[in-house]
């Protein structure tokens, strides 16, 4: 396998996508599960499709750049996984693609191939929800687009002004995933010690990375949306998170093996032979890059092998040198084989539950399961209070109150006039037709808006409000 790609040939660019759709293979025979997330980002599509603002009228901490995507497929084909899946395709091929075209042209390995290309098509493989439009998978190809320009700066021994692109694609990557930003100090580290960057070259990259965002803030203060901007966005980031277990040891099984291929590249670089001074540079700044990555870490909002995707293109380079390095062929091929063997297994297993017993790979906390709804509440608008678990499956969400943990803010807090007013304006804008009480808030909030009282009945199955007329 990796002789092949060891061929320097520009037909192998073709090879590279075939590859990749062929580990993808068993999603053309299998239902790929649904995600919790991903259903929350197609909901996020449908109500910004109906007119509503993002963060203002949509209380959710998607980035804006990704609910901007989300709104531009389902005004296109409305809710489809399917799309979600091809376009994310795209984007993992333009990641494969260009992640080696920048290792082949600029020479940082002694041997010019398409091996980079084809570990990275692997890794994009270590588990089935990285086939889905992720916010982490659409803000690193904006990071490899800087990667590209860093690897530029630093092979010419000089700096441009190609610093305010780079400075630009950090800022792009952030408005699609805001913990992206973290790599700002990627940047400047890596143009302190390897440029002879001036005072007025770091003044141009931050001025690249604030441009994007600075237009971004400007749109949500012309439309009285910058308050909910900070509450629903920035400050949500930040917000002590509770994981899942049975996640964490799900998502071990599924770095386990690209994390330790890297590390065991990155230590063979301490015994290797001298590179050139270019290439001594970008391994070192592969390595910053890995470092920052796990800034990203406490500011992830779940945890899922699609978040880790930013470690992919360093866990790349790193797993590439580990594999030019044996100086039998044999044995590159035999690790390589096994590698291959060992995630394909966990992925297929996630896909196509191989062996029902085991757990790894499956993601069970994260799968979207259909709620035990009655027949009568399907495609209908509806407001969970609560934890979504499954409920919008088969409807569609009313009132801004999408993301509970930003809902409870107001919802749990009848007792502040300020959220009584923007409950029932909330309520008066977009009412839903059915409510599914899962907290006990309705009878409460009975109290303090009457005038929801005569909107709205308790329904004939317990916990359930139905619309009146």
């Amino acid at each position: 396998m990796l002789s092949f790609f060891r061929v320097n040939a520009v037909y192998q660019n073709i090879s590279l996508v075939l590859f990749f759709l062929l580990l993808r293979l068993p999603f053309l025979w299998s239902d790929v599960p649904l995600l919790v997330p991903e259903l929350n980002w197609m909901l996020v599509g449908e109500q910004m499709n109906r007119g509503f603002m993002l963060y203002r009228d949509i209380w959710d901490n998607v980035s804006p750049f990704s609910g901007l995507v989300y709104w531009t497929i389902d005004t296109l084909v409305g809710r489809s996984q399917l799309a979600f899946q091809a376009i994310a395709a795209v984007l993992s091929i333009f990641q494969i693609i260009y992640f080696n075209y920048v290792i082949h042209s600029r020479e940082l390995f002694s041997e010019r191939s398409y091996v980079p290309g084809a570990i990275y098509a692997l890794l994009l493989n270590i588990s089935f929800d990285l086939a889905t439009l992720s916010p982490m998978l659409m803000a690193t190809t904006f990071l490899l687009l800087a990667f590209g320009t860093m690897v530029k700066l630093i092979t010419r021994r000089q700096v441009t002004n190609e610093v305010f692109e780079l400075g630009m694609y950090i800022g792009i990557a952030t408005l699609f995933y805001l913990p992206a930003s973290v790599f700002v100090v990627w940047a400047s580290v890596s143009l302190l010690f390897y440029t002879g960057a001036t005072f007025r070259h770091y003044l141009l990259g931050f001025f690249g990375s604030a441009f994007p965002l600075l237009m971004v803030v400007l749109y949500f203060y012309l439309n009285d949306g910058i308050y909910s901007l900070n509450r629903n966005l920035l400050t949500s980031v930040f917000q002590v998170k509770q994981y899942n277990l049975n996640d964490f040891s799900s998502l071990l099984v599924s770095l386990l093996i690209p994390l330790v291929v890297g590390v065991l590249g990155f230590m063979r670089l301490f015994t290797a032979a001298r590179f050139v001074n270019y290439q001594s540079r970008v391994q070192q700044i592969m390595a910053i890059w890995f470092f920052t990555a796990i800034l990203t870490i406490p500011l992830m909002q779940y945890l899922a092998p699609m978040q880790f995707v930013i470690f992919i293109p360093a866990a790349t380079f790193f797993s590439t040198y580990y594999f030019q390095s044996f100086k039998k062929q044999w044995a590159a091929e035999f690790i390589f084989l096994f590698v291959m063997g060992g995630i394909l297994l966990i992925q297929y297993q996630g896909v196509l539950d191989l062996l029902p017993q085991l757990s790894a790979g499956r993601l069970e906390n994260l799968r979207a399961k259909s709620a035990l709804l009655p027949s009568e509440i399907e495609g209908k608008h509806i407001l969970v209070l609560g934890e979504d678990e499954g409920e919008y499956i088969n409807n569609f969400s009313a009132t801004p109150y999408l993301n509970w943990d930003l809902a409870s803010y107001d919802l749990e807090n009848l007792d502040n006039f300020d959220s009584v007013i923007h409950v029932y304006d909330n309520f008066r804008q977009d009412p839903p037709e059915y409510i599914i009480d899962k907290q006990n808030i309705m009878p409460k909030l009975f109290v303090r808006v009457p005038a929801l009282k005569s909107r709205y009945r308790p329904s004939k199955w317990k916990g359930i409000y139905e619309k009146i007329g």
